[in-house]
C-alpha cells in the first residue's frame, strides 16, 4: 500500500470510528440537557436552565422509594452474580469441567434470550415459590441477568494469568487456599470489578423483567421511568437518566481506579524482589 493510500485508509477508519461514536454520543447529548430546563415539557429551545427537576428526585415519594430500591436491589444482585459468576469462571476455567462448553454456554443465556420471556418465566416460578413481589425476587431475577457479565470479565482475566506462578506457588508448599489468596485473586481482581460493575449497571437499567417480578413496593429507578413515562412525560425523567448515567460514569472510575492501584502494588511487590 502506498503512503497516499494508507493515508486515505486511515483517514477513512477514523472517520467511521467518529460516526459510530457520535450514533452512541449523540442521543444522550440530545437528552440530558432537558434534565435542566425550567419547563414542564422535554422540548427545545430550553427555555431556561433550572434544577427543578432534581429537586423533584430528592422531594417526591415515588422518586425516593425508587432510587432506594434501585441501591438496594443494585446492591443485592451486585454481590450475588459477582460471587456467582467468579466461582462459575473458576469452575470453568481451562476445560477441566466435563462439558465445560454447554455449562458456559449455560450461564451465558440470559444474554440472548428475550427479556420478557425470562420475565414471564420468573413469573410463573416465582408464584410457586412465595417470592414474587418480594426484594428477594427481585434481586435474584437481577443477578440472573447480571452472572454472565462477570463471568465474561472474570474469565477474561483468569485467562491472561500465568499457570507457571500458580505452579511456583504450589510447588513452594503454599495450598490451594493460599495459592488462590495470594496469587490468583489478585490477578482477576481487575475482571472481578469490571464484572461488578457492568451487574450494577445492569441492574439499575433492568425494567422488563422487573415488571414482571416486583411490586409496588420494590420500584426501582428504571420502572418508575417507565411508568412516567406511560402517565406524564416529564422532565424528571431526563433528570433521572442524568442521575443513572453519573452513578455508571463513577462506577467505570472506581474500577479504573482500584485497577490502577492494583498494578501499582504489583509493580511495587516486584522491584524490591529485582533488586
Amino acid at each position: 500500500m502506498t503512503g497516499l493510500g494508507k493515508s486515505s485508509f486511515n483517514a477513512l477508519r477514523l472517520a467511521f470510528g467518529a460516526l459510530i461514536v457520535a450514533f452512541l454520543v449523540v442521543p444522550l447529548a440530545a437528552i440530558l440537557p432537558l434534565a435542566f430546563t425550567d419547563s414542564v415539557f422535554l422540548t427545545y429551545p430550553m427555555t431556561g436552565p433550572s434544577t427543578r427537576w432534581f429537586d423533584t428526585l430528592a422531594t417526591s415519594d415515588a422518586w425516593q422509594r425508587s432510587i432506594v430500591n434501585s441501591m438496594i436491589v443494585g446492591t443485592g444482585a451486585t454481590v450475588l452474580s459477582t460471587v456467582v459468576g467468579t466461582l462459575a469462571a473458576l469452575g470453568l476455567r481451562r476445560n477441566l469441567v466435563p462439558f465445560s462448553g454447554v455449562l458456559r454456554s449455560i450461564f451465558l443465556l440470559p444474554m440472548v434470550v428475550p427479556a420478557v420471556v425470562l420475565g414471564v418465566g420468573m413469573q410463573i416460578l416465582y408464584a410457586r415459590l412465595g417470592l414474587a413481589s418480594s426484594y428477594a425476587g427481585v434481586i435474584i431475577a437481577h443477578a440472573v441477568l447480571c452472572v454472565p457479565f462477570v463471568l465474561v470479565n472474570v474469565s477474561g482475566s483468569l485467562a491472561s494469568i500465568d499457570p507457571a506462578l500458580e505452579r511456583a506457588a504450589a510447588s513452594l508448599g503454599a495450598s490451594p487456599g493460599t495459592v488462590f489468596r495470594a496469587v490468583t485473586f489478585p490477578l482477576a481482581l481487575p475482571g472481578i470489578l469490571t464484572g461488578a460493575a457492568f451487574a450494577f449497571a445492569t441492574s439499575l437499567d433492568e425494567v422488563v423483567i422487573t415488571l414482571f417480578v416486583a411490586g409496588p413496593n420494590q420500584t426501582t429507578l428504571a420502572r418508575q421511568m417507565f411508568s412516567s413515562l406511560r402517565e406524564n412525560i416529564s422532565p424528571a425523567i431526563a433528570a433521572a437518566a442524568f442521575l443513572i448515567i453519573v452513578i455508571t460514569l463513577v462506577l467505570a472510575l472506581a474500577v479504573k481506579g482500584a485497577a490502577i492501584l492494583a498494578l501499582i502494588g504489583k509493580r511495587k511487590q516486584v522491584l524490591p524482589a529485582e533488586e
